[in-house]
């Protein structure tokens, strides 16, 4: 990979890890479902009426962008309001990838290999230390939600795969039109109009800041740049730069906040981006040594 395209790679994945923390200084004026619901209607208009809708059936469109928006996202904003760090809440939603790597073997009837299953292991360790945690930066129901929104993640990703298209751009910004609405009226279901008049009341800078931060660089750009570095290097060279997402996660989290980062925490860190690394490159790093080991046997 040329330097300059790496150093991008490494701007995106800073970009999505410190995303988290400022969703946090969003929430302190905006309700979790809405404040999701304005960033998917910012990232749908005015961008829909510029770009044609992609070749790909409605029911891809439909179903990623309610999965998207309210299962993921949704549930992600929800989980860090009730009081998951956000430098946490990056480390655990990766659990998307053996979410994904599952659902894949039901679906596509992908074989998982003995390697996945050892990182999914691993990590569960990492997951199991973090209930541990003490300093009130986790929280049970956040821990759950953020795993549901990684298993709504995983299922976006099967989408994508089954929809089979090549205009990413264009794929993202017509499904987050479907995002908005069900989180609006989700928002109105359990509070009524308190969030909304809440809104309109304290909004400030900070929250306006907030939301463009992920509508624009953090989504937008984001994903544009990444699926197209995808387009000109393999797989296999660029999504192990994902693995450093949950680190800008928690130094932003560090900086932003404050959070404290406990032995517990450093070996949940450790263990879950260990387990992803074996369950998504362990196989390859093993034919690498095999071929390397062979020639002085």
């Amino acid at each position: 990979m040329k330097v300059h395209h790496l150093l991008l790679a490494i701007l995106i994945t800073a970009l999505w890890g410190l995303n988290f923390s400022i969703i946090k200084l969003g929430l302190a004026t905006v309700d979790p479902f809405i404040l999701a619901g304005l960033r998917f209607t910012l990232c749908a208009v005015p961008a829909i009426l510029f770009i044609p809708r992609p070749d790909v059936p409605w029911r891809y469109l439909i179903g990623y962008g309610l999965i998207f928006g309210t299962g993921m996202w949704g549930t992600v904003n929800l989980a860090i309001q009730l009081g998951l760090s956000a430098g946490i809440a990056s480390l655990v939603l990766q659990f998307s990838a053996f979410f994904t790597l599952l659902l894949g073997g039901w679906v596509f009837k992908e074989r998982v290999s003995r390697y996945q299953l050892a990182g999914i292991v691993i990590a569960l360790g990492g997951l199991l230390s973090i209930i541990f945690v003490a300093d009130g930066s986790v929280t049970l129901l956040g821990l759950l939600l953020v795993l549901l929104g990684a298993f709504a993640w995983s299922i976006t990703n099967i989408i994508i795969k089954k929809a089979g298209t090549t205009q990413v751009l264009a794929f993202l910004v017509w499904s987050c039109a479907f995002a908005p609405l069900p989180l609006f009226l989700l928002d109105y279901l359990v509070n009524g109009t308190q969030g909304y008049v809440m809104l309109v009341n304290h909004i400030d800078r900070t929250t306006v800041l907030s939301i463009l931060f992920q509508v624009y660089p953090n989504t937008l750009f984001a994903y544009w740049v990444w699926n197209s570095l995808l387009r000109q290097y393999p797989v296999s060279t660029v999504a192990p730069l994902s693995l450093l997402v949950p680190i800008f996660g928690m130094l932003g989290s560090m900086l932003m906040f404050g959070e404290q980062l406990s032995t517990t925490k450093v070996m949940a860190v450790i263990l879950i981006l260990s387990g992803l690394a074996t369950g998504l490159y362990g196989a390859r790093l093993a034919s690498v040594l095999k071929r390397r080991i062979r020639p002085l046997a």
